[in-house]
This record gives C-alpha cells, sequence and structure tokens, in this order.
C-alpha cells in the first residue's frame, strides 16, 4: 500500500499545498524585507519569525501544525539551533507585492476548501508571524539604542497582510 501525502487528508493538491506551505517563509521574509535593517537586525527578525512558524507545530489547528512541521522540516528547527539564511530581495516592494497576492490567493483557496475555524487559524497565524518579524528588531536609534519598535513601512506591510487575509 502506497502512503499518502498529509496533503491530501486537507484535500489540497501538490500545487495547492505548496502555496499553503511556501507562504509563511515568504511572509516572514517581506515583513523583514519591508524596512532595510542590515544583516544583525533581519537576522533577529529571521530567529523570531522561524520561532513563531516552529510554534505553528503545537497549534489546535490540524491545518497550521501541519504546514509548519513540513516548513520545519525543510528550512531547519530552531530549536536545534537552525538558521534561516538572510534574503535580501533586489526589489522589496515587488517581493511584498508577490507576497500579498499569493496571500490572497491562499485566503481563496482556504474558503474553498476547509472549515472557517482552519482557515482562520491560518491566516492569523500568518500574521502572528509579520508581526513578530517586524516587531524582532527596532529600526533607526544609534548603536541599537532607541529607533522605533515598528517602522512606518513594516506597520503598512503587516497591516496590508491582516486586510488581504480578512484577519
Amino acid at each position: 500500500m502506497i502512503e499518502q501525502p498529509a496533503y491530501t487528508g486537507f484535500g489540497f493538491s501538490d500545487e495547492e499545498w505548496g502555496l499553503l506551505v511556501g507562504l509563511p517563509q515568504s511572509v516572514l521574509t517581506a515583513a523583514s524585507a519591508a524596512e532595510s535593517d542590515g544583516t544583525r537586525r533581519t537576522r533577529a527578525e529571521n530567529a523570531a519569525g522561524l520561532e513563531t512558524v516552529s510554534a505553528g507545530r503545537e497549534s489546535a489547528s490540524p491545518l497550521v501544525a501541519a504546514v509548519a512541521g513540513e516548513i520545519v522540516t525543510r528550512v531547519g528547527d530552531p530549536e536545534a539551533g537552525e538558521e534561516l539564511p538572510v534574503i535580501e530581495p533586489a526589489d522589496p516592494q515587488a517581493m511584498i507585492d508577490d507576497v500579498l497576492g499569493r496571500a490572497k490567493a491562499a485566503a481563496a483557496l482556504l474558503a474553498q476548501r476547509v472549515d472557517e475555524g482552519q482557515a482562520g487559524a491560518y491566516k492569523h497565524w500568518l500574521v502572528e508571524i509579520a508581526d513578530q518579524v517586524v516587531g524582532a528588531a527596532s529600526t533607526g536609534g544609534i548603536l541599537g539604542l532607541g529607533g522605533d519598535a515598528v517602522s512606518p513601512s513594516e506597520r503598512r506591510f503587516r497591516d496590508r497582510l491582516a486586510q488581504v487575509l480578512n484577519d
């Protein structure tokens, strides 16, 4: 007997599952790219985002837990000291727009395939990832002191994501 992939139990195709699994890390990267913070701050943002992704494995939502588990299997477990590489997109705004478009597609997909509770948990988790990333390192200030906890561009990304997801 051939074992079926986990996503078939949720009623998703391989392509649809790829969208749902790829989106949390893309949200993390886009939230970090919303404000150019330098390598040290970007690493802090990546760590906060990966921690939030990883924490999804303990979600009461089977969908969030399954997606988070697959992401951690693919990119690494922060509890094991693994880190994401720092990604600095050549065109941050284009990347942000792409991520928001994929988030909208994911929200529509979830509305068709899973109940409101599962869809809501996934969408809320994405916004929580963005929240943790944008709040992980202050912007501006001198020698790491002062500055804004969340810059206007970071807040704008987070708010646009929440709006697209209706969360």
